[in-house]
């Protein structure tokens, strides 16, 4: 029977005395840690006795209750619902070390990770029917080609509602109040940004507060959506902290969509859209007559432009281009681009030894061949930094050499290999040669200057559900030796300990991540046949909140065995006062059979 985390929770506070009794509470992978006033009230056997409480032990001025990988974030959060329950003060220490600039680029992630499926499938769907459309005139023609052609373009034709719903849930505000954002930043009534190609003819205008605002929906536009659900939520959630609650249902969700959507009409939109525009003048002016060097540069930072999920804007330019009947000079640019993502990842595809990765490399590189490149960037490139660096390389050459050469389009929408279908015949040959440079340099560039990092090859746990390889270099130890009484007395599992020679932890399963500390000091792992793992780095350095410590998988991720999980810093620890002892441990040890632990044969 499955645990209640809440009863669990309240069980919890009330035999530690209360929450008045409670100074504050905090927790790592597997223990929930509470600091007390008075331990005089606190019923230990009652703690013990308690369902889902695996163990409980006092250290270092706090009351550790051990619940085990996964069970102790859902315990946690149920604790914190208490009332007079006091915050964990390091919830999220990585925040705080971050810059602006990362918890912009990170936000921004965070709002489009969610609906990339519906931009990817929308992206293919565009891509293969225009080049249809193109080998068969009289499909393009057809009824069938305008109903494929409305489904592909949904996605693109109201992608601000479905940046307004995931900003709105990332900023955590109401959803729907964000989908009320997102669909009057599109309404009917204003005029098509995609028809209007450009504020270059006089739109019709809106006269308010002394000033003239166009009367222009924002497709193609990003930020001004993110600012607007922004302002949105945080006025949201003012209003619900000081409104009446019997007002609290009429009056902020009328005043937050109002307010925010003056503001965004009056000022913050059309400031930020035409900071966006001018952006974009000064590309197309870089691109004409600089001899190459405007074409090299947006061909390297145009992948730049794809994480941030700013490349849509580039329509507005390439819709200019081909409405005057000059040739859309920013297509092979984006061809380049693209083909380079594709050339860095089948080099990867080549060279990696882990078949996992091999077959995520493959169709992820035939994806960027066709045009999109989210999977190869997103999921192997920019996931080992060199890849990403060397394509930027190679697109950065090929769109100069397409801009030498005066390479163009008559048309957009779709690029790289299908894109063919939009260059003049006699520039379709430079085209592919332009393709076949980036591509081969971003393949040797990567080549050259990518290694895959090896994890160890040793075994430390093996069960019948399967091995545990050893995630961290170093001497393999028992458990009994480290210096952690939960840890030493099996009271989390069966496993080992290691004295790493290094500060990088690697998967020693495929399997998914079940859990993250926020200070990135342990990690859980459940493979696909049911072993859970838990990778603790260090003792007690929960304490030091994150310093010396670098997660680079979040909670869900899906894992290959030796890829790195964890960066730290040995130094740190030992200077802090702690152990720098690994410990690996089979959380689910007593469901595991034949159990076996140490440094094991292969077998």
């Amino acid at each position: 029977m499955a645990l209640d985390y809440r009863a669990c929770a309240q069980a919890i506070c009330t035999h530690a005395g209360g929450s008045g009794n409670i100074l504050s509470a905090q927790h790592c992978a597997t223990r929930l840690r509470l600091t007390i006033a008075d331990d005089a009230k606190v019923d230990r056997k009652a703690l013990e006795r308690t369902e889902g409480v695996q163990g409980v032990y006092a250290a270092e001025g706090q009351l550790q209750l051990i619940l085990g990988t996964g069970a102790v974030n859902k315990v946690y959060h149920a604790f914190m619902q208490i009332p007079g329950m006091l915050a964990e003060p390091a919830a999220r220490p990585e925040q705080a070390r971050r810059t602006l600039a990362m918890r912009i680029l990170k936000t921004l992630g965070d709002i489009f990770g969610p609906i990339l499926p519906a931009i990817v499938a929308a992206g293919l769907m565009v891509g293969l029917l225009h080049a249809a459309g193109q080998l068969f005139p009289a499909f393009a023609a057809s009824d069938w080609y305008d109903l494929l052609d409305l489904i592909a373009s949904t996605a693109f034709d109201y992608l601000p509602v479905l940046i307004a719903i995931s900003a709105a849930r990332n900023f955590g505000g109401n959803l729907y109040l964000g989908a009320v954002v997102g669909l009057c930043m599109v309404h009917a009534d204003l005029l098509d940004a995609w028809a209007s190609g450009s504020y270059g003819a006089q739109p019709p205008m809106w006269h308010l507060m002394l000033t003239d605002v166009p009367r222009v929906g924002y497709q193609g536009h990003v930020i001004p959506i993110v600012l607007a659900v922004w302002i949105l939520c945080r006025l949201e959630q003012w209003l619900h902290r000081h409104v009446p609650e019997m007002l609290d249902l009429f009056v902020t969700p009328l005043v937050s969509v109002l307010v925010s959507l003056l503001l965004t009409f009056t000022v913050i939109g059309p400031a930020v859209a035409a900071a966006e525009l001018a952006f974009l003048g000064l590309v197309r002016l870089l691109l004409v007559g600089s001899y190459g060097i405007g074409s090299l540069v947006l061909g390297t930072i145009y992948p730049l432009t794809v994480v941030c999920g700013l490349h849509h804007i580039y329509d507005l330019i390439e819709a200019g281009m081909v409405a005057e009947r000059t040739l859309n000079l920013l297509m092979p640019i984006a061809s380049s681009a693209n083909i380079a993502q594709a050339g860095a990842c089948i080099a990867v595809a080549v060279k990696t030894r882990d078949r996992r990765l091999r077959a995520m490399a493959t169709p992820a590189a035939f994806s960027a061949v066709l045009g999109i490149t989210e999977p190869a960037i997103f999921g192997i490139n920019l996931r080992f930094v060199r890849p990403f660096v060397c394509a930027m390389a190679g697109g950065g050459v090929g769109a100069m050499f397409g801009a030498l050469t005066g390479v163009g389009a008559t048309a957009y929408g779709i690029s790289t290999l299908p894109g063919i279908l939009l260059v003049p015949s006699g520039h379709r040959l430079l085209y592919l040669v332009m393709l076949l440079i980036a591509g081969a340099t971003a393949f040797s560039l990567t080549v050259l200057a990518w290694q895959e990092d090896q994890a160890p090859r040793g075994t430390v746990i093996r069960c019948k559900q399967g091995a545990v390889r050893q995630p961290v270099p170093g001497e393999v130890i028992t458990l009994s030796e480290v210096p952690d009484d939960v840890f030493s007395a099996g009271m989390l599992g069966p496993g080992v300990g290691i004295r790493p020679a290094d500060g990088v932890v690697y998967a020693p399963i495929d399997g998914t991540v079940i859990s993250l500390a926020p200070t990135g000091h342990a990690v859980g792992l459940r493979s696909d046949s049911g072993m859970d793992v838990l990778i603790h780095i260090g003792i007690d350095t929960v304490e030091m909140a994150g310093s010396g410590f670098c997660a680079l998988v979040r909670q869900g991720d899906t894992v290959a065995a030796g890829q790195k999980l964890v960066t730290f810093d040995r130094r740190k620890i030992r200077a802090a006062g702690h152990a720098d002892v690994v410990a690996v441990v089979l959380a689910n040890g007593m469901n595991c059979q034949n159990v076996e632990t140490g440094l094991l044969p292969e077998q």
